[in-house]
């Protein structure tokens, strides 16, 4: 059986590694480049604030933009949605939603509320009924991502739905809906009621400033890997 050369074997492993190195880094510096045009998109919407219907939200062709909606209906007697895991100035909490039902809209829609902090003990709190918003106004926005997270609905003593993953097929099913709008509104913190706002896009992952310094990370790994290599081969080189 043909026995490579250590040299071969071990170029073969570092350019491996390199190349495994440098592909992380570019996914991140992609990544950061993505999350950098979102917050510019939504930095424009919120600074015109050309306001689109509520039905807008049912757009499948603009799921992944945001944009400002303004609109009257009501809210559904439904259960609250609560989206876990929300961090917010460093604590843990949840997002709370109610489906919203505008005028001569194509589909309901969820509206966030604002936020809650959950203790350590992870006692989810009491929700308060529905505003009695008739008239909404607020940032349309993709769903939170989910991740790998499955979209699980775990229902509670309360009749709300707890949730890891807003995925409006999973959550339409278990309110017994036909379907729910691909977007959430993000209500504005001006009005009334509710709970802690805000419209920051990135609340809850990671900013293009931490993508670069990943993605910074993976480069300076591919360049040790480079350098370890030429130096053990200048050595052997040079018995």
């Amino acid at each position: 059986m043909r026995r490579w050369p250590t040299r071969v074997v071990g170029w073969t492993a570092a350019l491996l590694a390199i190349a495994l190195f440098c592909g992380l880094g570019a996914w991140q510096l992609d990544r950061g480049r993505q999350k950098q045009a979102m917050l510019d998109a939504a930095a424009h919407t919120l600074s015109a604030r050309r306001a689109l219907p509520l039905d807008a939200a049912a757009d499948a062709a603009s799921s992944g933009t945001h944009a400002w909606a303004e609109g009257a209906g009501r809210f559904a007697d439904l259960p609250a949605v609560l989206l876990d895991n929300q961090q917010r100035n460093g604590r843990p909490g949840l997002r709370a939603y109610r489906v919203f039902l505008p005028e001569q809209g194509r589909a309901p829609l969820l509206v966030e509320l604002g936020w809650l902090p959950v203790p350590p003990d992870r006692t989810i709190p009491a929700i308060a009924p529905a505003p009695a918003w008739t008239r909404l106004r607020g940032l349309l926005s993709p769903p939170p991502s989910a991740g790998l997270v499955a979209p699980a609905v775990q229902p509670q003593a309360d009749g709300s739905l707890l949730v890891l993953a807003l995925d409006p097929e999973a959550l339409a099913r278990a309110l017994g809906l036909q379907a729910l709008a691909p977007r959430v509104l993000r209500a504005d913190p001006e009005l009334p009621g509710g709970y802690a706002r805000d419209l920051q896009v990135l609340a809850n992952t990671l900013p293009p400033e931490r993508h670069l310094g990943y993605a910074v990370q993976w480069f300076g790994l591919a360049a040790t890997v480079l350098v370890t290599a030429l130096i053990l081969t200048f050595r052997r080189s040079r018995r």
